[in-house]
């Protein structure tokens, strides 16, 4: 049963419908909606939501995530354009933008993201964008290809603790898919290779790690260079996902911040209901 401070109203069809019906292209996809976001009621009622490129199927099986497994399917070459054309429908000032984890491709998408920066860029240039990114297998040619887009944040997730990397980012055939020290080196490299971009991570808990670890964690990411951190509650999208370990208490959220804010972070969003991108447009001046 969960705590009351976790409990949501269920969001109004009518606003999920109304901004679906300002999109008016069933091709795009929103992480609201694929990955089964539970602000996506209080998101949408105020014209926020994050658009996910590439599909909606990813080539990896992390735990945790509610998004579809499996082969996706070819590139869409007019996505960037319907994005930006999302975007002025909206009137959107600030957007996010991520996708699934496309190992199938060669540059991991890398090029398919910089053509969405691109155009928004050229609709507008007071558009701040944000991208969450993949860790394309640490393959510096398919990050520069993000850097040299200048987008005003790069964020790229650690998503938890690396003592359970083995449980929630498991191997695909004996593979591993993700690192931590490979996502830490991503986001050290940003940093060194453009300054100026605000570099953004974040993680969850709730799954079994310890205060201790979440603070570990936090100093690595500071030493990487990261700006921007978010820590939110697991929640399991389903029955058959990782059950919770442990509900953080909302003070112990409040502790994180104020340990993480004396680390030297830029900001730090922390809190129950915190995703990747909740209130992202809250996060740089």
């Amino acid at each position: 049963m969960l705590p009351s401070h976790l409990k949501k109203s269920i969001p109004k069809k009518g606003n999920i419908a109304r901004l679906r019906g300002l999109i008016d292209d069933s091709s795009l996809h929103t992480v609201c909606e694929s990955l089964k976001c539970p602000n996506i009621g209080e998101c949408f009622s105020k014209n926020t939501l994050t658009f996910m490129i590439m599909g909606n199927v990813c080539t990896r099986n992390c735990a945790f995530c509610g998004c579809d497994k499996g082969t996706p399917g070819p590139l869409d070459p007019d996505e960037p354009q319907k994005i930006s054309q999302a975007v002025l429908k909206l009137g959107l000032k600030y957007v996010v933008i991520t996708s699934v984890t496309r190992d199938d491709l060669v540059d991991g998408g890398a090029g398919h993201f910089a053509e969405v920066i691109r155009t928004l860029r050229g609709r507008s240039t007071r558009i701040k964008v944000e991208v969450l990114i993949p860790d394309f297998k640490g393959k510096r040619a398919s990050i520069d290809k993000i850097i040299k887009e200048n987008p005003d944040v790069i964020n790229h997730n650690v998503e938890t603790v690396p003592r359970l990397y083995s449980k929630v980012r498991p191997p695909m055939r004996a593979v591993w898919q993700a690192d931590y020290l490979r996502s830490l080196e991503l986001l050290r490299y940003i940093k060194e290779v453009k300054p100026s971009i605000y570099t953004k991570s974040g993680f969850m808990v709730g799954l079994g790690e310890s205060d201790d670890e979440v603070f570990s964690v936090l100093r690595d990411l500071r030493s990487a260079g990261c700006d921007i951190v978010s820590i939110g509650q697991y929640l399991p999208p389903s029955s058959k996902h990782p059950k919770v370990d442990r509900y953080v208490e909302p003070e112990d959220f409040v502790r994180f911040e104020r340990v993480g804010c004396k680390m030297g972070f830029y900001k730090i969003f922390s809190g129950p209901f915190v995703r990747s991108s909740y209130k992202a447009e809250n996060l740089i001046s």
